[in-house]
C-alpha cells in the first residue's frame, strides 16, 4: 500500500480513487459485518489473485484495522481503531458511515483508501478517475456505457455492434444511438488531435514517426 499523501499523474502529483485499496462501508453494512464481536478478513484481489488484506474486528460503534505496510522496504504492523456514525434512513433502518481515522479529520465517509493508514480520499490528496481524463477519453467511455446497454461489443472502433435488443423501443434505441455516434465523433477527433500533437512533439524533437516502426 502506498504512503499517505503520495501520488502520481499528470494532474497535481495526485493519485486517483481508483489507485488506492477503497474499504466501503455499504458492503460491510450490507454483509452484516458491523455487528459488534464479529472478526472477519477483507481481501482485493486483482485478475483472480489476492494482491492486499486486512483484518478487522467489529465493536460498539467501531472498527479495529490490523495490517502490515511497507515502510522503507521493511513490514510494518498497524492496529488502529475507526470510529463509525450511524444516521437514519428516509424509509427506516440506519446507515453506518466511516469517521475519517486521519489526525485533525475525523470526515463522515462511506469509504477510506489504503495508504499508510486507511483514510479519506481528502487526506490522500485524490482525485476522482474522472477528473483525470481528456475530454475524447470521457466521450469513449460513455460510447462504451451505451454499448454495453445495447449489448454491443465493447471498444468504439469495432463499429456498430448490431441491432435494436429485443425488448427495447424504436425511439429509446434510436436516441441512444445517435448519442453513442456523437460520442464516438468526438472521441476520434480528440485522438486524432492527441495523435497530431505527439507527431508534432516528435517533428520537434527531430525523431521521424515511420522511423520508430523500423
Amino acid at each position: 500500500m502506498g504512503g499517505l499523501g503520495s501520488g502520481r499523474g499528470w494532474q497535481g502529483g495526485k493519485n486517483t480513487t481508483n489507485d488506492m485499496r477503497a474499504l466501503d462501508i455499504r458492503r460491510l453494512q450490507r454483509g452484516g459485518l458491523l455487528t459488534a464481536g464479529r472478526a472477519f478478513g477483507w481481501q482485493w484481489t486483482r485478475n483472480g489473485e489476492e494482491v492486499a488484506s486486512i483484518q478487522i474486528r467489529a465493536e460498539a460503534d467501531r472498527l479495529i484495522l490490523s495490517y502490515r505496510t511497507r515502510r522503507d522496504d521493511e513490514w510494518q504492523p498497524m492496529e488502529y481503531s475507526v470510529h463509525l456514525q450511524w444516521t437514519g434512513c428516509n424509509l427506516g433502518g440506519r446507515r453506518a458511515w466511516f469517521l475519517c481515522p486521519a489526525n485533525g479529520c475525523g470526515r463522515r465517509v462511506a469509504i477510506l483508501y489504503g495508504g499508510s493508514i486507511f483514510a479519506c480520499r481528502h487526506c490522500h490528496n485524490l482525485v476522482y478517475t474522472c477528473q483525470r481524463e481528456a475530454d475524447h477519453d470521457r466521450a469513449a467511455r460513455r460510447a462504451d456505457r451505451i454499448r454495453e446497454r445495447l449489448g454491443w461489443e465493447p471498444g468504439i472502433l469495432n463499429g456498430v455492434g448490431g441491432g435494436k435488443p429485443k425488448g427495447m423501443h424504436w425511439r429509446t434505441f434510436e436516441r441512444l444511438q445517435a448519442e453513442h455516434d456523437t460520442f464516438v465523433d468526438a472521441a476520434l477527433a480528440g485522438m486524432l488531435e492527441q495523435l497530431g500533437i505527439v507527431n508534432r512533439r516528435l517533428a520537434n524533437m527531430g525523431i521521424d514517426l515511420d522511423d520508430l516502426g523500423r
